[in-house]
C-alpha cells in the first residue's frame, strides 16, 4: 500500500521555498502550512542572510499555560528561548478580584499593564508601604526582595512581567501560603502570638492565584505605616510621557532617569507605522529582550563574520537580540507595529548607524563604502529611531 501524501506543488496558495532567483525547489511532503505562512523569511530567507544564529523567536502561543481560579499565567524562560539569558517573561492575567498572592521574588520585576486594571500592593524593608491602582500603559517595578501583590479591578486585567534573570520561573517563587504550608504551626503561634487553632485551615499547598472578591476604593484599602511611605514610587506612568516622534514612528523610552526604582530593567516602548522601520542600530549595553504587542513585522539581525538571520513576529511574540548585534525591524502589516525593546541594565542605549556615519568624516565613510556624494549627503547627524520611506512596501515570498 502506497504511503499517504499531499501533492501541494502547484497549489498557487501553498508558499514554498522557492526563491525569486529559482533557489530552492517545492516542498511536497508533510509540513504545518499555517507555522509557514507565520514565517515567510524562515521559509524563504532574504538571499543575504547567513551564517549560524541561533533561533531568537519564541511565541506565548506555544508556551504551557498555567490555570488557576482567578486567572492565567504564561512564561518564556530559557527552557522555551534558550538564548535568552538576561531577563524573562511572564504573561499574565487576572480576573475581576483574581490575586496574585502576596509574594517575593529573588530577581526584580518590571511590568507593562496591557489591558484592564489592576491594584499592587508592597512593604519595602523598613516598613514603607505602597499602594496603587494601575491601567493601560503603566509600569511597576519592585526590586528584589521587596514583598507585594496584585489583584484584578473591576474589568480584570492583563500584563507583562519581565524578570532580570532569564533563568526565572514564576512557579518557583517565595509565596507566603507556601512558607506557611512548610512550617509547624507552633512556630506560626509563636511567631505570630495567636494560638495554634487560629492555623487549622490554612492551604496546604502554595496558592499562586486565587479569586477573591473586587476590591473597594483604594483609599479604602490604604493603611498608614508609622514609617511612612516608599521614597520612590514603584509604578510610572509611561503613556503620560511625551513620546519622541520620527518620520516612522515613535518611541516612549524610560529607565531609572525618570523611573527611579528601575535600577536593572530599561525599556522603550516603540511604535512603527505601516511602511516604517526601526532603523539599523545596536545598543552597546547589554542583550535585547523584546515583547510585541500589536501588528506583524521582521528582523534581521547580523552578527559578524557574515552570519545573519530574518524572523518573522507577530502579537505575543518574544524576540531577541545578543549584545552589540546590528539590527533592524521593519513593519510588514496593514497597521502600527507596537513592540517593547528591554534591557537588563539602569539605563536605555542605543548606537544609529546612520548617525555614526554622519559624525564620522565623509571621506572615511565614502572609500570604506564605495558609495558616492549623494548617500553621504544623506547622512543624518540626529538619531531617527523609526524611519519610514516612500515606496516601501512588504511581500511574503
Amino acid at each position: 500500500m502506497e504511503a499517504p501524501r499531499r501533492n501541494v506543488a502547484n497549489i498557487p496558495h501553498i508558499p514554498q521555498p522557492i526563491r525569486e532567483d529559482g533557489a530552492g525547489w517545492f516542498d511536497k511532503g508533510p509540513r504545518d502550512i499555517m507555522r509557514d505562512c507565520e514565517n515567510p523569511d524562515m521559509l524563504v530567507p532574504p538571499v543575504t542572510d547567513a551564517g549560524l544564529i541561533p533561533n531568537l523567536r519564541f511565541s506565548y502561543s506555544d508556551t504551557h499555560m498555567q490555570l488557576n481560579h482567578g486567572g492565567w499565567s504564561r512564561e518564556i524562560t530559557v527552557r522555551e528561548l534558550p538564548i535568552a539569558t538576561t531577563l524573562a517573561g511572564v504573561n499574565m492575567s487576572l480576573t475581576p478580584g483574581g490575586v496574585r498572592e502576596l509574594h517575593w521574588h529573588q530577581q526584580a520585576e518590571w511590568s507593562y499593564m496591557i489591558l484592564g486594571r489592576a491594584r499592587i500592593t508592597a512593604v519595602d524593608q523598613d516598613g514603607r508601604n505602597f499602594i496603587a491602582d494601575v491601567g493601560p500603559g503603566d509600569l511597576w517595578y519592585f526590586p528584589p526582595g521587596i514583598p507585594h501583590s496584585i489583584q484584578g479591578l473591576e474589568e480584570g486585567c492583563e500584563f507583562l512581567l519581565v524578570f532580570d534573570d532569564g533563568h526565572f520561573s514564576d512557579l518557583n517563587t517565595l509565596s507566603i501560603s507556601d512558607w506557611f504550608a512548610h512550617t509547624p504551626r507552633d512556630v506560626l503561634s509563636g511567631n505570630f502570638g495567636v494560638p495554634i487553632s487560629a492555623f487549622d485551615t490554612i492551604p496546604c499547598e502554595q496558592v499562586y492565584i486565587y479569586q477573591d472578591s473586587v476590591p473597594g476604593s483604594l483609599e479604602s484599602q490604604k493603611i498608614t505605616s508609622p514609617f511612612g511611605t516608599v521614597p520612590l514610587s514603584f509604578t510610572y506612568p509611561l503613556l503620560t510621557q511625551p513620546p519622541l516622534q520620527f518620520p516612522g514612528g515613535s518611541v516612549w523610552i524610560v529607565d531609572s532617569s525618570l523611573f527611579g526604582i528601575s535600577k536593572t530593567v530599561a525599556a522603550a516602548l516603540v511604535e512603527v507605522v505601516p511602511g516604517g522601520m526601526r532603523e539599523m542600530h545596536w545598543h552597546p549595553n547589554n542583550d535585547e529582550w523584546q515583547y510585541y504587542l500589536t501588528g506583524q513585522g521582521r528582523m534581521t539581525v547580523f552578527a559578524g563574520n557574515g552570519a545573519a538571520r530574518t524572523f518573522d513576529y507577530r502579537a505575543g511574540d518574544v524576540g531577541y537580540v545578543p549584545f552589540a548585534f546590528g539590527h533592524y525591524i521593519q513593519n510588514t502589516g496593514t497597521q502600527s507595529l507596537w513592540f517593547l525593546e528591554l534591557f537588563k541594565s539602569d539605563r536605555f542605549q542605543d548606537v544609529s548607524l546612520n548617525q555614526w556615519m554622519a559624525l564620522t568624516p565623509p571621506e572615511l565613510v565614502a572609500h570604506n563604502l564605495h558609495v558616492g556624494p549623494d548617500t553621504i549627503q544623506a547622512l543624518r547627524k540626529e538619531k531617527w529611531s523609526v524611519v519610514k520611506y516612500p515606496g516601501f512596501s512588504y511581500y511574503p515570498k
